[in-house]
């Protein structure tokens, strides 16, 4: 049953529902606990269904978002693709059976799937338009509809699917494009509008706020420093924007935390900086080539803050710790050492681990980066210069915890049966974890997180994507084999 604030409910309904409604229908009113027990016999003054008016009598238009929509709204697209994929049938592929019944082993079986995402045109002249690269991943044909009906189609020039972003170029003809916004400025409490093709119904608005940023560790992503929202985003919503109430682009809608599997205001969107960066090397390049940093961080805590001298005015530790710099890598070029805490780098305040990864995820092969850190209390300025990652053996504790003990170094052919390429573990400690769950001397790291391996360098991204556990696919005398590492 619907009910209208401007129509006086019956007695015993409001008695029900006046604590929850009494601020929305109930003018300049406040009531102590007398007046709520009383409510009955206070006069009431109900709001006029009319717009609010100046003295001379002229009506005041309402608070809208509207405006600002109409010239948005064109900037985000709907995104369909078309794919073939192989229909897997575990009875079919039984070697067994297929003899039994003298199956072909060539027979395979295909099927045409679709989905939809959306998508947002960041530059009208070029005809680019920035996605999530999980919208668009093993598509053979990617279809974009505009808001005036038109259908166009899309050339995926490159994807970065360490932050899930993917970029796509359509011909340029009466486009419309967002301005970016700066996402380093957002606060929590910010108002913000998401905009996309939730389960396919075209130019769909929500709003709601910034509920947190910098948000990490969510296993979705690589590198990730997410904007948290309580604007709803939907299956659909993928690849959307996220504005300001300006208009501007605070971010691209990329998931949500769906216990339940539907919306319950807990939506995550890449910030606009990081969103800029790569697309503008993907522009510019057609592919991601991060360099190697090098320097292994953890954040402070209020007893490191003090011994390190890196706390503030109201007690706020800043920065983050350095506990490792690897050998050959740009931040031992810098002269970067364990014991310097990093507080800013690239003009970008650095105060969690969050935040360095977020930098660390926009630094590409051939750029300078000038970082301002503390050495036993004296602040002290160097310069990043990101190259790239060209190590040849690594200790595994240095790409992630599960390979403590583990001892790597690329693979180098010796004319032996064995990979053309991939990540040797030369050493595996007997009381490792690696060695607990199956990891053996010798074995040939040939893939990691589903992701193919072919040095040091490949494996440090993969292992990257999945912060839960860490699925090996691995050489052993003459077989394949996987191994998972808890």
């Amino acid at each position: 049953m619907l009910s209208r604030c401007s129509a006086l409910p019956s007695r015993a309904l409001l008695a029900k529902v006046m604590v929850f409604s009494f601020g929305l229908c109930f003018s300049g009113a406040v009531l102590g606990q007398n007046a709520l027990q009383d409510y009955q016999m206070m006069p009431v003054a109900f709001p006029q269904a009319v717009p609010s008016s100046d003295p001379d009598g002229s009506p005041q238009p309402l608070p809208s978002l509207a405006n600002m929509l109409e010239r948005v709204n064109p900037a985000v697209v709907n995104i369909a693709t078309r794919s073939v994929v192989r229909e897997r049938n575990r009875l079919l592929e039984d070697p067994f059976f297929r003899r039994f019944f003298n199956v072909p082993k060539s027979r395979q079986r295909y099927r045409r799937t679709q989905s939809a995402g959306s998508g947002v045109v960041v530059d009208a002249s070029a005809g680019y338009i920035v996605t999530n690269a999980h919208v668009v991943k093993n598509a053979d044909e990617i279809s974009i509809g505009v808001s005036d009906g038109r259908t166009l189609e899309a050339t995926l020039i490159g994807m970065d699917p360490e932050v899930d972003l993917a970029l796509l170029q359509v011909p340029a003809e009466d486009l419309t494009e967002i301005d970016y916004a700066d996402s380093a400025r957002l606060r929590v409490g910010d108002f913000v509008v998401a905009i996309g093709n939730p389960f396919g119904l075209n130019q769909t608005v929500t709003s709601g706020i910034i509920s947190a940023l910098g948000r990490s560790g969510l296993g979705i992503e690589g590198y990730e420093d997410f904007i948290q929202t309580d604007a709803s985003i939907n299956p659909g919503n993928s690849g959307g924007a996220l504005v300001d109430l300006n208009g501007r682009l605070v971010g691209i809608n990329t998931a949500i935390f769906a216990p339940s599997g539907g919306n319950i205001g807990i939506g995550f969107a890449i910030p606009a900086n990081m969103v800029s960066a790569v697309a503008a090397q993907l522009i510019k390049k057609g592919e991601i080539n991060r360099g190697f940093v090098g320097a292994i961080v953890q954040p402070l805590n209020r007893e490191l803050a003090k011994a390190f001298g890196v706390i503030s005015g109201e007690g706020v530790p800043q920065g983050v710790v350095v506990v490792d710099v690897q050998g050959g890598s740009s931040a031992e070029q810098a002269g970067l050492e364990p014991g310097d805490v990093i507080v800013q780098m690239g003009g970008n305040a650095i105060v969690s681990v969050a935040d360095f990864s977020a930098q660390a995820a926009v630094m590409f092969i051939g750029d300078e980066v000038e970082v301002r850190y503390v050495r036993q209390g004296e602040k002290r300025q160097t310069t990043l210069r990101i190259i790239a990652d060209q190590q040849q053996a690594i200790a595994g504790k240095s790409l992630a915890p599960w390979l403590r003990g583990v001892q790597l170094q690329n693979l180098r052919e010796d004319g032996e049966v064995m990979p053309s390429a991939g990540v040797v573990a030369t050493e595996v400690g007997a009381r490792s974890p690696a060695y607990g769950f199956g990891l053996r001397p010798g074995d040939v790291i040939v893939a990691a997180n589903r992701i193919v391996v072919e040095d040091i360098a490949g494996l440090r991204e993969a292992v990257r994507r999945d912060a839960r556990q860490l699925l090996l696919r691995i050489f052993r005398n003459g077989r394949f084999y996987y191994v998972v590492i808890r």
